[in-house]
């Protein structure tokens, strides 16, 4: 038996084991909704005891953080300044929203979207790798892994120079350019669709819609390539002083930790090191706070409908404010709008505006009968994750495909934003509310999303530290990585085989000739003999 003086020391002993074994991590977040994820992550990595540091630029316009155990934050400076970016990203929504600006005008506003994003990019990355004090106090920091999202301008790049191994957070992208070209991800272009801002096409493509689907990845593999290589690539290479591109560095992350699941994706080829983490943000609800609890309970048995159209979205035009608001009065369900605009004129006493709610509690207080969503990610994780069928109102980026899946699996009803009326938002929401089919859909998909060997939550916290304690994942990486784009398709492969069957069939056209000629020869003398 033990002698009782030892007992502390035993205790000091396998708590310092503990504290032994937390790992170091790099997190290199991007803004919004973004963050969101990534916060899940790091929140939880802290909490099992590992410290992490987040390196963030001094413009970002969304990431704040409060200090913690095992946790800081490093400001970089960049030659930018906040309201620079949210003009940016302002200018995006804006051009993306408005689908009357066509011909020369849409190309110069495209150029100049461009043009901005040149320009953060470059702002990002010199304070980032131009910057030696910061690069040497990273590297006295003896990190184990890197955990940043690709949308974080030269995060991959950061990892490289560093020589850590690293691991990517995102949601799969349009056409899956990143994951197809440097990720090597297999996507049969017969199945699979590329996603558009039309989102209309799905894994049953006849044949129109298959020629519509590959001409659509050409079309995103060509200007994703020229955008590369004309900004990401030019630097990549000035930076490290030899030919440098995105997908030579971001093709080397470890693990590839995907934000959605089965239960949103359509089925296809994966590979080993990417990993399903889709709703790791999301948890059960909590009570409201006592005045919105008060409002909710007043609905009675109508319930409540909750309206965001996320974070970036703060404001609207007064005529598209005025025809929500009045479409929304003219429903018995209660309103809660997160808006931070002028108030609608037409705003009825069923609504109420906020200019932040508790989304996630509110999806899962039982009195909820439909969600409306711009068709965010996150937004969509939630309502999969408490069953509550919603109305689409994609506005830019991936929203239209995303609210796509949703009303392909049965879960949603999707309204045009510039062109829907008062009559359109209620049709929708009457649809979604009393048709009990959208309920039953909703509801599978959330059955599936619970229904998992590991919470996403914890895999993806998992893999990161797998990263960790292996020192990177070079052993999940496909052989594709070193090979040359027709070495991949075998094209080498098919000359050479053609090759031969030319050769066999040209030998063969020649011996039969041969044969034909001496048979003809022999023929004549004999004829010639006889005479």
């Amino acid at each position: 038996m033990m002698p009782r003086y030892l007992l502390p020391l035993v205790a000091l002993l396998l708590c310092g084991s503990e504290i032994a074994l937390g790992g170091n991590i790099l997190a290199l977040p991007a803004d919004y909704s973004h963050w969101r994820s990534m916060l899940a992550i790091v929140n939880e990595l802290v909490a099992r005891n590992h410290s992490v540091t987040a390196l963030t630029h001094s413009a970002s316009p969304s990431i704040k953080f409060s200090q913690k155990d095992n946790f800081q934050n490093i400001v970089f400076q960049i030659n930018m300044e906040e309201q620079e970016v949210q003009n940016i990203l302002q200018n995006f929504m804006d051009a993306s929203m408005n689908d009357s600006i066509t011909g020369i005008r849409a190309f110069s506003l495209f150029w100049n979207m461009m043009s901005d994003h040149g320009r953060y990019l470059e702002a990002v990355c010199d304070g980032m790798l131009l910057n030696a004090k910061l690069l040497a106090s990273l590297r006295e920091l003896n990190f184990d892994a890197v955990l940043y999202d690709p949308v974080v301008p030269c995060s991959d790049l950061l990892a490289e120079t560093l020589g850590l191994p690293h691991v990517a957070s995102l949601r799969l992208t349009t056409a899956y350019t990143l994951e197809r070209l440097c990720g090597q991800l297999p996507i049969p272009f017969s199945y699979v669709p590329a996603g558009s801002t039309q989102g209309h096409l799905t894994d049953h493509m006849n044949f129109l819609e298959r020629v519509e689907n590959i001409l659509l990845y050409i079309a995103h593999t060509a200007l994703f390539k020229l955008q590369v290589m004309f900004t990401i690539d030019k630097y990549y290479t000035k930076i490290t002083g030899k030919p440098t591109t995105l997908c030579d560095t971001l093709g080397k992350a470890d693990i590839w930790l995907i934000r959605t699941y089965w239960d949103f994706e359509y089925p296809r080829p994966l590979l080993p090191n990417f990993k399903f983490v889709g709703g790791l943000h999301c948890k059960p609800a909590k009570p409201l706070p006592k005045e919105m609890e008060a409002f909710v309970q007043s609905s009675g048995d109508d319930g409540i409908v909750v309206f965001s159209l996320g974070s970036m979205v703060k404001n609207l035009t007064k005529d598209r404010a005025n025809t929500i608001a009045s479409a929304l009065g003219q429903i018995p369900q209660k309103v809660l709008w997160r808006y931070s605009g002028e108030k609608p004129d037409t705003l009825a006493p069923n609504t109420r505006l906020y200019d932040w709610i508790p989304q996630n509690d509110l999806l899962g207080h039982p009195k909820t009968k439909a969600f409306i969503t711009h068709g965010g990610t996150n937004g969509l994780y939630e309502a999969i994750y408490h069953g509550v069928p919603m109305v689409g109102v994609p506005l830019f980026a991936d929203q239209p495909d995303n609210l796509l899946h949703m009303k392909t699996k049965g879960a949603a009803v999707i309204v045009d934003f510039n062109k829907m009326e008062t009559k359109d938002l209620k049709e929708a929401l009457t649809e979604v509310i009393t048709n009990p089919s959208y309920k039953e859909s909703i509801m599978r998909l959330s059955r599936i999303h619970h229904d998992q060997p590991m919470k996403p939550l914890d895999q993806a916290v998992f893999w990161i530290e797998f990263v960790m304690r292996n020192k990177g994942a070079k052993h999940l990486r496909v052989e594709a990585h070193n090979l040359t784009w027709y070495q991949y398709h075998c094209l080498d492969v098919a000359a050479f085989l053609l090759s031969v069957v030319a050769l066999v069939v040209f030998i063969f056209v020649k011996t039969c000739k041969w044969l034909f000629c001496k048979c003809c020869r022999r023929s004549s003398s004999s004829k010639s003999k006889r005479e």
